[in-house]
């Protein structure tokens, strides 16, 4: 049997770091969106016995360096099946190194489809536990759609979902490596603390003004993106609700409530030579579809 599925990117609405813990990650509080912008993922049995995994970005790796393998990896053993092989592939459109989850949402795909495939069963919650294991954004990416997640991402309540709106993604050719970005956040000094009470109580509210007027990212004052500003600039020209950073960036995003000024930002902005990739996309109700 052949399985097919949409993984789908994520955006941080909100983003704070509460502080280092004994291991070494982060205690996070975080609102998160899906987005309709998506990796298509298939997923087959073979008969060899082994994760076979392939991908159409050839820039990414195939072996266990890449999330969707070590998720397969993770699946089988929490499973305990030694017998079975699987052969994966990624259409990749969500870009990589941009703060959109895109690996995790590959993780999250494969998790997904193999208890579809191997008929295991598990619950959500023992899906995520999986998840949880291979990266902190992965247990989000199984469940998607409108949530605050707490800790290191294993801790999900769901919320309203976000406001009917249109979502533009500016990716920057700027890089930012995720491991640096908090060993900068670390090494900071004075950091301004977006406020995540009335944050939560416009989220849980559905305010959607509320949501936009209380957003926040800390990742902004301590990561480097020499395009955000002119980018932020850009989007609120063209009456957007919010633009902020996702996760560690570099990607921009605006959220808008007119398609025809979302539009005519995305074209903007390929105009102005800024951004490696732009893409219009809508809020998901969750992190994975089949197809």
């Amino acid at each position: 049997m052949k399985l097919q599925l949409k993984a789908n990117a994520k955006i941080n609405l909100f983003l704070d770091i509460l502080g280092r813990l004994p291991n070494g990650y982060h205690s996070l509080f975080m609102i998160m969106q899906s987005v309709s912008l998506s990796d298509i993922i298939t997923v087959e049995e073979n008969s060899c016995g082994e994760i076979r995994l392939s991908c159409s970005e050839s820039a990414l790796p195939t072996d266990e360096k890449n999330i969707a393998y070590r998720a397969a990896k993770a699946f089988f053993e929490t499973a305990g099946i030694t017998d079975k092989g699987v052969d994966i592939h990624i259409e990749k459109n969500i870009p990589f190194e941009a703060g959109l989850a895109g690996g995790s949402a590959d993780g999250a795909g494969v998790i997904v489809a193999l208890d579809r495939l191997f008929k295991t069963g598990f619950s959500q919650f023992e899906l995520c536990s999986i998840g949880l294991k291979i990266g902190s954004d992965v247990p989000f990416c199984i469940m998607g759609g409108t949530m605050l997640s707490q800790h290191t991402g294993g801790v999900l309540s769901e919320l309203p979902a976000l406001k009917d709106c249109f979502v533009v993604l500016a990716k920057p050719a700027t890089g930012v490596s995720t491991a640096r970005a908090y060993a900068d956040f670390d090494s900071a000094g004075y950091i301004y603390r977006p406020d995540s009470i009335k944050m939560l109580s416009a989220a849980a509210s559905a305010d959607f003004d509320g949501m936009c007027r209380f957003a926040g990212n800390v990742f902004e004052q301590t990561i480097e993106v020499p395009e955000r500003v002119t980018i932020k600039h850009i989007m609120n020209d063209f009456d957007c609700s919010l633009s902020q950073m996702s996760g560690s960036g570099p990607t921009i995003f605006g959220l808008f409530k007119d398609k025809e000024k979302a539009v005519a930002c995305c074209e903007k902005l390929e105009k102005q030579g800024l951004v490696k990739s732009v893409h219009l996309c809508t809020p998901a109700k969750t992190g994975i579809e089949f197809i």
